[in-house]
């Protein structure tokens, strides 16, 4: 087999499985309320379906990609497959609100061993001068999966059932496994000598839940009620024993020292701020659509698809690029067209054209899509060999902790404003939040521009 053919067939491996974990997510967000009228069930409690994923996601990355290091991503990767399809197939015969939590649950352990792993597979096999198209062309997968997911777990939820959109993420996920248990070539294992690092990973496991947990709640529960502070204050304290556990520890889960490297710390933190606004926005336009504009759901989820759409033919053009530039540029310029996006949407009101709409959520998108890859890529190249399980892991827990934060904001501005009770107060509410998210574009340009950026970083460390 031709080297050129194995890495197209790595990365249709790897792009398969970002596919499916898009369109899976995207899917079950849109359907919610179906599933809560089929169980009967109150909003608080169904809304656990989507949180308890994010919890288990988020807290399991860095887990999962120091596994990979220490035995094998290959391995590891596959046994992800393996769980998420269980979980898919286990969520489709739920008999009960609760068992569809504690099998979104197990979906979400499986998602997390895939996402920790699919970026060091991807680094590890493509050649550094490819990797920033390597990356785009699996995030334009993933935006695929983000655009397709909506309408697509509509129509299944109308035409059949909301049940056939877990079951069909098992075709599809014997698909991925096949494809990456042929093509993805077997890594050698970094455990020789080496232990994992169980109190660094129990130590951050619980302390990220539960400081995700009460960033997630904070607005409903109230910031100052007692089960928040005691949240906040726990997982800070946990978080700060994970620290020191990993300057002491021989093996550590993380080495801390990664983050003395500016490439790899202005790459996290640009991330971070960077899926602030992204998730600013997914969260404020459905308010702005549906409540303000008075769309349905089917109208305003066709409009949204605006930006992945722009993302994902955005990504693999600005890879490319930075594998002949590097990083730097097409991330100051990714976050900088951002930024515009935002405030464009920030200008509008009640009476704004829908092209209009439309044609700002687009200019988002091209800014988003051609930030990402190239800031991947950076991320990735900046770390050893040795490390990129959890490189990859690092790179998965900025996305959902910028998420939550952008959600966060985002949810504190509009409820603000809505408080007031004034006849524009959901106006104002919106505008107010993009405003705040442009401004976290700005930060996003500043750190991008400030890494010390190399044409082609390599991970031969």
């Amino acid at each position: 087999m031709k080297t050129i053919d194995r890495k197209a067939w790595i990365l249709i491996a790897i792009g398969t499985g970002s596919f499916m974990s898009a369109l899976d997510a995207s899917v079950v967000n849109t359907v919610l309320p179906i599933v809560r009228e089929a169980f009967k069930s109150n909003v608080a409690t169904i809304q656990w379906v989507i949180i308890i994923y994010l919890l288990v996601l988020s807290g399991l990355l860095l887990t999962f990609g120091r596994l990979g290091d220490l035995r094998g991503h290959k391995s590891v990767y596959v046994w992800g497959f393996v769980i998420f399809v269980a979980g898919s197939a286990l969520c489709g015969a739920a008999w009960s609100p609760a068992a569809l939590i504690c099998f979104r649950g197990l979906q979400g352990v499986g998602a997390a061993v895939l996402a920790a792993n699919a970026s060091a597979i991807v680094s590890r096999n493509i050649p550094a001068h490819e990797r920033g198209r390597a990356f785009g062309m699996v995030s334009m997968l993933t935006y695929l999966g983000l655009t397709v997911g909506p309408s697509l777990g509509g129509w299944l939820a109308h035409a059949y059932s909301w049940r056939v959109i877990f079951y069909m993420n098992v075709p599809v996920g014997a698909v991925a496994l096949a494809l990456g248990w042929v093509f993805i070539p077997k890594d050698t294992s970094n455990a020789t000598g080496k232990k994992f690092d169980i109190p660094g990973a129990v130590s951050f496991i619980t302390g990220l839940t539960g400081f995700m947990l009460a960033l997630n709640k904070g607005a409903e529960w109230g910031w100052s009620s007692p089960a928040i502070l005691v949240l906040l204050v726990v997982s800070v304290a946990l978080l700060v024993a994970f620290i020191q556990i990993e300057r002491r520890s021989p093996a550590p889960m993380l080495d801390l020292t990664l983050f003395r490297v500016p490439l790899f710390s202005m790459s996290v933190i640009s991330s971070i701020l960077n899926y602030v606004c992204v998730y600013g926005v997914i969260f404020l336009m459905p308010f702005y659509l549906i409540q303000g504009r008075g769309m349905n759901s089917a109208e305003a989820g066709l409009l949204l698809t605006l930006e992945p759409i722009l993302m994902a033919i955005t990504a693999p053009i600005s890879g490319a690029l930075s594998d002949r530039i590097g990083s730097r540029l097409p991330g100051m310029l990714g976050m900088g067209v951002l930024g515009v996006g935002l405030f464009l949407l920030s200008r509008l009101g009640p009476n704004s054209p829908l092209w209009l709409v439309g044609l700002d959520l687009a200019i988002a998108g091209l800014g988003t899509g051609a930030f990402i890859s190239p800031n991947t890529s950076a991320l990735m190249g900046a770390a050893p060999r040795s490390q990129q399980g959890v490189a990859s892991g690092v790179q998965g827990t900025a996305r959902n902790l910028g998420m939550v934060l952008g959600i966060g904001l985002a949810g504190a501005v509009l409820t603000t404003n809505l408080a007031l009770n004034t006849p524009d107060a959901l106006f104002n509410g919106v505008s107010q939040g993009f405003l705040i998210a442009a401004g976290v574009a700005v930060l996003g340009i500043v750190s991008s521009a400030i890494k010390e950026d190399t044409k082609t970083p390599t991970i031969e460390k």
